[in-house]
C-alpha cells in the first residue's frame, strides 16, 4: 500500500522591497543620497546613540555620504527593507530603521532601528517600530520578528515591549562595540500569531 505524505512547506517571505509607508506623525520611505549630511548631523556622528550600535560614531561626512550611498545602491533588490524615518508635517530626518537577515527557512527575520537624541522619549521610536511590524506580518508574510538591545539601553527594550515584543532572554557579551566594550543583549521577538490575536490596538 502507498501513501502520500504531505510535505510540510517553509514559510515563503513575500519580498516587496521598501515601500513608503505612513502613520500619524511619520513617513517611512527610502534614503535619497542627498540625506547624507542629515544623517551624519542627526545622529550617526553622536556618540550617545552610535554606543549603542556596533560600529563607530562618523568623524567625517564622507563617511557618511559612503554608507547613505551603499543603501541606495541596494534598493533594487526586493529582499532589502530600509527605511528613512521622516516627521509627516515637516519631513525632518530622525533615524532610520530595517528589516534584515530573513531566514527563509523559518519565516523569521530581525529589526533594528536608531533615532537622533533629539527625538528620544517623544514616542517616534514606538510608531516606526510598530509600522514596519505591521509591514512584514501584513504584507511580507513573516513568521517572527526579532531585535536585541544593549542591556545599558533599556529605553529601547520599552520601545519593543510597547509594541508587543516579549523579552526571550539575556546574551552575556553579545556585542563588542567601537570602544572595544562588550555588551549584553537582551533578546525580543513577536511571533504572528501574537501580533493577530492582539490586534491593531498593541
Amino acid at each position: 500500500m502507498k501513501y502520500r505524505i504531505p510535505i510540510k512547506r517553509c514559510k515563503v517571505i513575500t519580498y516587496i522591497g521598501t515601500p513608503q509607508i505612513e502613520t500619524n506623525r511619520l513617513l517611512l520611505e527610502k534614503f535619497v543620497l542627498s540625506d547624507a549630511q542629515k544623517v551624519f548631523d542627526h545622529w550617526i556622528s553622536d556618540e550617545r546613540v552610535t554606543d549603542n550600535r556596533v560600529s563607530a560614531a562618523h568623524t567625517d561626512v564622507s563617511q557618511t555620504v559612503e554608507r547613505v550611498a551603499g543603501i541606495v545602491s541596494q534598493y533594487e533588490k526586493e529582499d532589502f527593507c530600509y527605511w528613512a524615518v521622516k516627521l509627516k508635517d515637516s519631513g525632518e530626518l530622525i533615524g532610520e530603521i530595517d528589516l534584515y537577515d530573513f531566514d527563509e527557512a523559518t519565516g523569521n527575520c530581525e529589526v533594528s532601528y536608531s533615532l537622533g537624541y533629539r527625538w528620544w522619549n517623544q514616542g517616534y521610536g514606538t510608531e516606526a517600530l510598530r509600522a514596519v511590524i505591521e509591514f512584514g506580518f501584513r504584507h511580507m508574510n513573516l513568521h517572527k520578528v526579532a531585535a536585541a538591545h544593549n542591556t545599558d539601553n533599556p529605553a529601547s527594550g520599552r520601545i519593543m515591549s510597547k509594541v508587543g515584543m516579549v523579552q526571550e532572554g539575556i546574551v552575556r557579551d553579545m556585542i563588542r562595540n567601537s570602544k572595544g566594550q562588550y555588551k549584553d543583549c537582551a533578546i525580543y521577538g513577536i511571533l504572528e500569531g501574537e501580533y493577530f490575536s492582539k490586534g491593531d490596538g498593541f
